[in-house]
């Protein structure tokens, strides 16, 4: 029994050595340390949500500047588009003659008559928004490539319609 008396001892001394180890300042200065990281956490959380919600916004805004931009720009676009296909209409020739699906249809064919591949040819020539259309018959196929290459090369013409056939006989 001697030799647990003396382990109880020890043990005791022991525990008693330890508690002195864990004073109140020492549980103060946990203490502090465990609130400073809690309030570092807080400031962290709050910072996060802060850039979180700035970052939102900003991106709402670059969404509804992009939305004005683009309607604007389709809207420009729609006008020029209008612009155009109205001076398309008014276009005036080197001559300052105004180019007209019938001016057009002239041209095209006084060119033809004094053509020599379309001697003897019956070409009708026809135009619509500046598009020309040629029906009837030819002598050969080079005389039907020469009118629709004149009819290309002609001002104010935008597309050549061919629907001439080729008579041989």
């Amino acid at each position: 029994m001697n030799i647990s008396r003396w382990v109880i001892l020890a043990l005791l001394l022991g525990a008693l050595g330890a508690g002195s180890a864990c004073t109140p300042r020492g549980e103060d200065q946990t203490r502090k340390t465990a609130d400073a990281a809690d309030r570092a956490a807080d400031e962290t959380k709050k910072a996060g949500e802060k850039a979180a919600d700035d970052t939102k916004n900003v991106v709402e805004e670059i969404g509804d500047k992009t939305k004005e931009v683009a309607g604007k720009t389709a809207d420009k676009t729609k006008e020029i588009a209008g612009d155009v296909a109205d001076k398309s209409k008014d276009v005036v020739s080197a001559t300052g003659e105004k180019i007209t699906d019938s001016w057009i249809t002239t041209k095209v064919s006084g060119k033809f008559s004094d053509e020599t591949l379309l001697k003897g040819s019956k070409v009708d020539v026809d135009s619509k928004d500046h598009v020309v259309t040629l029906k009837g018959t030819v002598g050969s196929n080079k005389a039907k490539a020469r009118a629709v290459e004149i009819a290309r090369g002609t001002e104010g013409v935008v597309r050549v319609v061919d629907q001439l056939v080729v008579n041989a006989g």
